[in-house]
């Protein structure tokens, strides 16, 4: 009794029981495994913080539009991309342009059809016919042989210049290698001799914008020539025109009876002030995306503040106009938006009177979802005073990232902005390369840039230059270099350009300058970091070839050392 074995009391290991406990341990096995795994997969995923593809090129950017990734935004200082960015350029629109060809061909009888009356000259004496066909046909050709970058797709009639011998003419164009979904408009005085037998010749075409008068077409100007345009597809949007007159007046309430039978969206307060231009507008697109998802007019604040790192003085700026930096007459155009200050004006004149209610907003986590019964005049989100749970954007997370989707597409960059850029790349014949480089703060910082340094010194840029740009091009170069003449060594191999070398496009004597003023009250407007930015930016983007820092020059990654996988992926 005593010897035996204490094992063999124990009922569990009997023979008949071994099966039965073998199951039991696998089943606690794979049980263990089973929470093992789930709680492995919960702390990557509380952890986990996708890179916002915002800031990826624009291919990557499309895909993210139209993904269900985390809203989470993620701080950057880049210019911002806005709706154009996205807009794929239809090629079919595009490809109905005016050749020379299509000039020589074109019968005084083509002309009249278009609204152009013939006119016989009598004499040489007197003003010169600006709307005689015959110089129509020769200004419209020799514009077409005197800029072979571009293709033309409208030609304005002339009408005088400054004196009897000039002549004004626009047209719209876009460069032939374009890759934005863009048009631009042109105008330019043209002076043209007139001999004794009567016989027009050109003697020369101002630069970019000369022909003032040929700016805006008047009331009753018909048009000029233009093919019949390319089939737009379904659905495609409007294509911003750059060089057009901007429009960009605040809109109007109608009457009393339309302001109290409109139902409004207004966020208030929040974190999002004075935060980089990025931020900015990753967080107003989401609110505008819930005012169109509640049908609902967004009152929005035209004063932004510009952050201290686009700022000479290196501190926040309030009191920047929205309509500086984006185009507001598509975005009035294109959707239901209202200036605040407007808004209160209004509502304090007639809610009382027209019992408008008012329903107030305070938790993020109610969702646009939740709103969409509310029957009040007014729907106010207020938020917080705790960063980061203030923000604007966090209203689009979670579950509603699925429903609000970003109208990207009301947000064009300021065409004021634009119509600079246009007018570089016109002062460069739109026939010119482009180098961005990158140096500034990264440079100095090897520890997470060890190589930028030396990659993009002038024998190291004269080196890697050689083997992607052609020797005795124009070249822009787009760089955060504030002394060009570090540079100098290049211009034994290229024609180089930098961005200062066209500041009379924004000074006190440009419309740049006159128009911005205009908007701002009589304030002149400082061109600021951002705007240089920008510019500088879209000039780059409109080379021929682009050489850009962190993929052709140097193998450093954009945002540090060991980033390189993260940001391709």
């Amino acid at each position: 009794m005593l010897g035996r074995s204490t094992l063999s009391r124990s009922g569990s290991f009997r023979p008949e029981n071994i099966g039965q406990n073998a199951l039991a341990m696998i089943g606690n096995l794979c049980f263990t495994f089973f929470v093992v795994g789930v709680l492995i997969f919960t702390i990557i995923a509380a952890t986990y913080e996708p890179e916002d593809p915002l800031f990826h090129p624009s291919t990557k950017i499309t895909s993210f539009l139209t993904s269900n990734s985390n809203a989470t935004f993620k701080s950057d200082d880049t210019v911002v991309r806005t709706g154009e960015d996205f807009m794929a350029s239809n090629q079919t629109a595009f490809s109905n342009f005016i050749n020379v060809t299509d000039v020589d061909t074109l019968s005084t009888d083509n002309v009249n059809a278009h609204g152009a009356a013939a006119t016989a000259l009598d004499s040489c004496e007197g003003p010169l016919d600006c709307r005689d066909p015959e110089l129509f046909h020769m200004l419209m050709k020799r514009v077409i042989e005197e800029f072979k970058d571009i293709h033309f797709y409208r030609f304005g009639k002339p009408v005088p210049g400054s004196n009897e011998s000039t002549c004004d003419m626009g047209w719209r164009f876009r460069p032939k290698e374009g890759k934005t979904a863009a048009l631009y408009k042109d105008y330019r005085r043209f002076v043209i001799a007139r001999s004794e037998n009567c016989t027009l010749s050109l003697v020369g075409i101002g630069d970019y914008h000369s022909g003032v008068n040929a700016r805006k077409r008047k009331k009753n100007q018909k048009p000029g020539f233009e093919k019949t345009p390319g089939k737009q597809e379904a659905g495609q949007p409007l294509l911003p025109v750059v060089g057009e007159t901007v429009n960009d007046m605040l809109p109007v309430v109608e009457s009393e009876n339309s302001f109290s039978r409109g139902r409004y969206l207004l966020y208030n307060g929040g974190g999002d002030r004075c935060k980089s231009m990025n931020h900015y507008l990753w967080s107003f697109l989401c609110a505008l995306g819930e005012a169109q998802y509640l049908n609902r007019t967004l009152v929005m604040d035209l004063s932004i503040c510009l952050n201290w790192m686009y700022s000479s003085s290196n501190q926040d700026e309030e009191a920047k106009d929205f309509r500086f930096y984006f185009d507001f007459e598509h975005l009035r155009e294109a959707a239901s938006v209202l200036d605040h200050s407007q808004f209160w004006d209004d509502w304090g004149k007639w809610h009382k009177k027209d019992r408008l209610s008012l329903h107030l907003v305070e938790d993020v986590r109610v969702t646009p979802m939740k709103l969409t019964t509310v029957k009040d005049a007014l729907i106010m989100r207020k938020f917080g005073s705790v960063e980061p749970d203030n923000y604007w954007y966090r209203v689009c997370e979670g579950e509603t990232e699925s429903v609000i989707q970003r109208p990207w597409h009301l947000i064009w960059k300021s065409r004021r902005l634009m119509d600079i850029v246009s007018a570089i790349a016109a002062k460069l014949n739109w026939d010119y390369d482009a180098v961005h480089i990158e140096r500034g703060e990264k440079a100095r910082n090897k520890e997470l840039w060890p190589n930028l340094a030396a990659d993009t010194s002038p024998d190291a840029l004269i080196s890697t230059l050689a083997n992607k740009l052609e020797e005795g091009r124009h070249v822009y170069i787009a760089t955060n270099e504030p002394d060009t003449s570090f540079f100098n060594p290049l211009k034994d191999k290229y024609t180089t350009h930098f961005l200062d070398e066209y500041k009379d496009l924004w000074d006190e004597k440009s419309e740049w300058y006159s128009e911005t003023k205009a908007l701002n009250k009589g304030v002149p407007v400082e061109f600021d970091g951002y705007m240089r930015i920008s510019v500088d930016t879209e000039v780059f983007l409109r080379g021929k070839k682009q050489v850009e820092t962190f993929n052709d020059l140097t193998n450093d990654c954009k945002d540090g050392v060991n980033t390189c996988t993260a940001a391709a992926s």
